[in-house]
């Protein structure tokens, strides 16, 4: 008989909340085969079972913010008494993430990095388990699984979340996608499709919802950062015709074939070239001295259901433009499945917030903690602008209209290197023929 403890995810995070399990009492599970989803402050993680042999108890509850060491499931030999005492607990060693780390004996398989390895095929539940009509009999505190992992519905972590939020049962959301896996987009239409829930009780009209995970930490940092970096904001609205025309020439380009290419890559390569030029936006404050970095590790905000995410491309600068359109499109999707991990989101030293995508215009962002600037983008839209004809004359004409808004550290930004950077990155996006793209 063995525990399973709450393992040590690294980036100093003490405690996660149970998301949901994969097994229950009963099944038979073999090593690295996932057992349950965890959320910490930065990202939803599988935990894979360092252990092979037959589920006894699950210890800790769905939705259960628990401590890490916390046990979390008792494994042990089939048909072994239920309740025994474990022989040995199983944790994951924090200086190599590696799980499997057995602190009595030797482990049972082979050691794997934290939310990764094989997953093995689906577990088989024991006839007779602890469930009797559907209640759970006394003793077991942990809510069942489904009856069979094979017919729970496919479902990233965070449409999972927004499921429970609604109160909607994954399995009567139809998937769009070819693979069967349901999206947010399909769990949008099912709720928009059922009908409207009776209104409550005067005395319920209001509800509390605890602030934990993703959403705490992002309030934290927010508070932090607004209160001990005076911000300062600077607008600029261009012209980003000949940008939106090249977004079109990129799309047909063969060297960008398979690749989803929008503005924001044209963005963001100008943001790297701008920061060469004016390295204090890509620097460090510390209330001591200002770190200069020689890399720009670029963040790109994303919102989820669990809150805001910024994880960030490493080493953006030595990237072409096939390769940064490349990784712009992967940290896109994981952050949209809710795959990003606490690796995914450090190290950043420069965001950008495309708020464009909600129809916004403008805005004043928070700079990121350990950063000292941040660029918001606005939405792209068709506006009668003044241009300069071939003869010198000026007209009226329709042109795509974005507005930037800038905010940096002003303790050792001056409103002139930040105006300098966003004109800097306002040409670039009125003629981008020098992004080398």
């Amino acid at each position: 008989m063995a525990d399973y403890l709450l393992p040590d995810v690294g980036e100093g995070l003490t405690e996660a909340e149970i998301v949901s399990w994969h097994v229950a009492v009963g099944d038979t599970v073999t090593v690295n085969q996932v057992l349950l989803e965890i959320e910490t402050a930065k990202s939803v993680v599988e935990l894979p079972s360092p252990f092979a042999g037959e589920v006894h108890e699950l210890l800790v509850e769905v939705g259960q913010t628990v401590t890490v060491g916390t046990p979390l499931i008792r494994i042990g030999d089939p048909g072994a008494p239920a309740g025994a005492a474990p022989a040995h607990t199983a944790d994951v060693v924090a200086s190599t993430g590696e799980v499997g780390a057995d602190l009595g004996t030797e482990s049972d398989g082979p050691r794997t990095l934290v939310g990764y390895g094989p997953r093995e095929t689906v577990s088989r539940r024991r006839r007779g388990g602890p469930v009797q009509g559907g209640v759970l009999a006394p003793g077991h505190r942990a809510p069942m699984a489904p009856a069979s992992p094979a017919a729970r519905p496919l479902a990233p972590p965070p449409v999972r979340l927004r499921a429970r939020e609604l109160g909607i049962d994954l399995n009567q959301v139809r998937a769009s996608r070819a693979d069967g896996v349901i999206s947010l987009a399909d769990l949008t239409a099912a709720a928009t499709s059922a009908p409207a829930p009776e209104l409550p009780p005067l005395k319920d009209r209001e509800y509390r919802e605890p602030v934990k995970g993703v959403r705490r930490l992002m309030a934290q940092a927010m508070v932090d950062s607004a209160f001990s970096a005076p911000h300062v904001t600077l607008t600029v609205e261009i012209d980003t015709t000949h940008a939106v025309d090249l977004v079109r020439e990129l799309r047909t380009d063969p060297r960008y074939a398979g690749i989803r290419v929008t503005a924001l890559l044209l963005i963001a390569r100008a943001c790297i070239l701008a920061l060469r030029d004016h390295p204090e936006l890509n620097a460090r404050w510390d209330g001591e001295a200002v770190t200069f970095r020689r890399y720009v590790n670029l963040g790109i905000a994303a919102a989820t259901p669990r809150g805001l995410i910024v994880p960030n491309i490493k080493d953006a600068a030595d990237l072409n433009g096939p390769e940064l359109a490349r990784a712009i499109e992967a940290l896109t999707e994981i952050s949209r499945e809710g795959k990003a991990q606490p690796a995914d989101q450090t190290g950043g030293t420069f965001t950008i917030t495309n708020i464009g995508v909600l129809k916004v215009d403008s805005g004043t962002p928070i700079i990121n903690p350990g950063e000292s600037a941040i660029l918001a983008v606005g939405a792209i839209r068709r506006k009668p602008w003044v241009i300069t004809t071939r003869d010198g004359s000026e007209a009226i004409a329709i042109r795509d209209v974005v507005t930037f808004s800038l905010s940096v550290d002003h303790r050792f930004i001056d409103g002139a290197t930040a105006s300098m950077f966003l004109a800097r990155i306002a040409a670039y996006s009125q003629d981008p023929s020098g992004l080398g793209l």
